[in-house]
């Protein structure tokens, strides 16, 4: 089996190829839709400044908490 990945746009419910790539007269397969992501309700580094990651940030967790997680 093969597949061929094509970049899309969808307008009005016709689909054509974004680099100008080819479709293929007649296929099937599956069909991923990405919608493009919402205009963000927050401005990017609304927050910068008012967090501090610890030093110990990437230290090895506690024996209790990693059990937890497993858990075990």
């Amino acid at each position: 089996m093969s597949y061929v990945t094509v970049e899309v746009e969808i307008s009005h419910g016709q689909v054509s190829p974004k680099a100008g790539e080819t479709l293929p007269e007649k296929a099937s397969g599956l069909l991923t839709i990405f919608p493009e992501p919402a205009a963000s309700a927050r401005p990017v580094g609304l927050a910068k400044g008012q967090l501090v990651v610890p030093e110990d940030f990437n230290d090895p967790l506690p024996e209790d908490v990693v059990r937890a997680f497993e858990g075990r």
